[in-house]
């Protein structure tokens, strides 16, 4: 299986609001960067929506490290949050419905042909590829907000 390192971030002018998301993949010292936008979403989402599209970006089974700023995505990981929620029919230890649930499905589905192993970084800090990420999604919002502005 080829190594794969992955880095991903999102970002939200308002929560809710507009929204971007970014990741890095990094493969024998080739990166490829990509990112993407919503109108209208929260943080959590674009957090989430950069995992997905991440690991949907992988063309064949993969060893990834994937390393996240989102306590969110990285305990629900690590702390096996993800697989109690399955098995209490996508509901919380509160028994409220896991927010998101589409996309945590879709990470799951993504997630099934590679073997993933979540890191959790600091965001905004010294992290050059978490930061390349927070740019690419801060900038992903302001390009499309410009330009729905501009209609």
């Amino acid at each position: 299986m080829k190594r794969v390192t992955i880095y991903t971030d999102g970002a939200c002018s308002f929560n809710p609001g507009p929204g971007g998301w970014a990741a890095v993949l990094i493969h024998k010292g080739n990166e490829k960067n990509f990112s993407g936008y919503e109108s209208d979403t929260t943080n959590n989402r674009m957090e989430l929506t950069a995992v997905l599209k991440a690991l949907e970006a992988l063309r064949e089974p993969c060893h990834v490290v994937l390393h996240t700023d989102s306590a969110y995505i990285f305990n629900a990981f690590d702390k096996k949050w993800i697989n109690n929620w399955q098995r209490n029919g996508w509901r919380t230890t509160a028994k409220k419905d896991v927010e998101n649930q589409d996309l945590w499905k879709g990470i799951l589905i993504a997630m099934d042909a590679h073997k993933v192993h979540y890191k959790k970084v600091k965001g905004h800090s010294t992290n050059k590829y978490n930061n390349i990420c927070d740019e690419l999604a801060r900038k992903a919002i302001t390009d499309n907000a410009n330009a729905e502005d501009e209609v």
